[in-house]
């Protein structure tokens, strides 16, 4: 039988927490500061990415009808080819921290395809097991705590949802612009991310990590509330 917990240790538990809550503050707040002022030549800069975008959404096996989220979803470039999947019936929501990059997506046009929303994608304000498809480009490993963020993932999704991680070129390229090699620690090596995911509830069903795209797709086996 154990005894109370020290307050010492209780203490030291609350202090941990408080500085993970400020260095995830601070990270949001570094976030929105570069793609702030960014917004406004993203879609121009990045739009010949639109067709890998395109493919990357075709993988998803969304029938019509469903709820599909673009998280990190930026100026919206996936937003039309996530509402030719779930049809008129379906819905569409495109979630982004950054306030000014959903105004770039409205004057591009998404809202025709989904709703946008002003939010944290580890924190997310849907529903437990209320979305069907989760398409993510460029986001998980940029987050400070990816590991949280995949089970709140889950925790909004339905069991048997899709994730689908998308990045328009592999791993070994982007680490390549910094003169580096892949690290056998990135989260999204194989052996990592297939842990990392069956930790949140998810099963790793596609990987693929070539020079022009990553890919890596999974579905839900059972949701796991984080809060």
């Amino acid at each position: 039988m154990g005894g109370p917990v020290p307050r010492r240790r209780l203490a030291g538990a609350r202090t941990g927490a408080f500085r993970g809550a400020v260095a995830a503050r601070a990270e949001r707040t570094a976030t929105r500061t570069f793609f702030t002022r960014r917004a406004d030549a993203w879609e121009e800069r990045f739009a010949y990415q639109t067709p890998a975008y395109e493919a990357a959404v075709a993988r998803m096996r969304l029938a019509p009808g469903r709820r599909a989220v673009d998280l990190g979803c930026g100026t919206g470039r996936a937003m039309p080819a996530l509402r030719a999947l779930v049809g008129p019936t379906g819905s569409v929501l495109g979630i982004d921290v950054t306030h000014a990059m959903l105004v770039a997506a409205a004057r591009h046009g998404r809202t025709r395809h989904g709703g946008l929303l002003t939010a944290d994608c580890t924190r997310l304000p849907l529903p437990t097991a209320s979305v069907h498809g989760i398409f993510s480009a460029g986001l998980l490993d940029h987050l400070p705590a990816p590991r949280a963020a995949l089970r709140e993932w889950a925790r909004v999704s339905a069991t048997g949802g899709e994730l689908l991680l998308f990045h328009p070129s592999g791993r070994a390229e982007r680490a390549a612009r910094h003169g580096l090699s892949p690290s056998p620690d990135d989260l999204l090596a194989e052996p990592n991310l297939r842990a990392a995911l069956h930790c949140a509830g998810w099963r790793l069903t596609e990987y693929e990590d070539d020079r022009h795209s990553f890919i890596a797709h999974a579905t839900l086996r059972s949701p796991r509330a984080t809060r």
